[in-house]
């Protein structure tokens, strides 16, 4: 169950990259161009912050029930995952950081959708989306930090 719900997981992330990056720079264009809030933005949106959620219910699957990098390791090892690198980027870092990523996704949606000119909706959109795109792009495991994550899981 751990390898498939942590593969879900994998796949699914690029989902959130792929939306928050269509939806941030539809927002853009929507604000610098001074465009009316379409519905395709509006869906975008929606987009992003639902497999932002998504991303979400994955993550805390692993993290309470099924990984060993989740609460298993402040059960297992005490304090001592704080002082591990490693145990605590999975433990604390990832979890606190996307959570606050999730936030501001869907502060943004609710944000966006409640403004009444069309401009400060796409104003509102990209910054909450930009916010919340660049907390995902900084806690996801890249390959660059450690090779032996792959980007694509089998």
């Amino acid at each position: 169950m751990y390898n498939a719900v942590l593969t879900l997981h994998s796949w699914s992330r690029w989902l959130v990259v792929i939306f928050g990056l269509i939806a941030v720079f539809r927002a853009l264009g929507g604000w610098q161009g001074r465009k009316p809030y379409l519905g395709a933005d509006n869906g975008m949106g929606a987009a992003f912050v639902g497999s932002m959620h998504l991303q979400l219910l994955l993550g805390l699957i692993l993290y309470f029930g099924l990984s060993p990098f989740g609460v298993k390791a402040f059960e297992t090892a005490g304090g001592a995952v704080m002082k591990d690198p490693i145990g605590r980027f999975w433990g604390v870092e990832h979890i606190a950081t996307m959570i606050l990523a999730v936030i501001a996704a869907q502060v943004g949606r609710t944000l966006s959708k409640k403004a009444t000119d069309p401009v400060l909706k796409h104003k509102r959109a990209f910054v909450w989306f930009t916010v919340a795109l660049i907390l995902v792009l900084l806690m996801i495991p890249w390959g660059i930090w450690n090779p032996a994550r792959p980007l694509f899981r089998f």
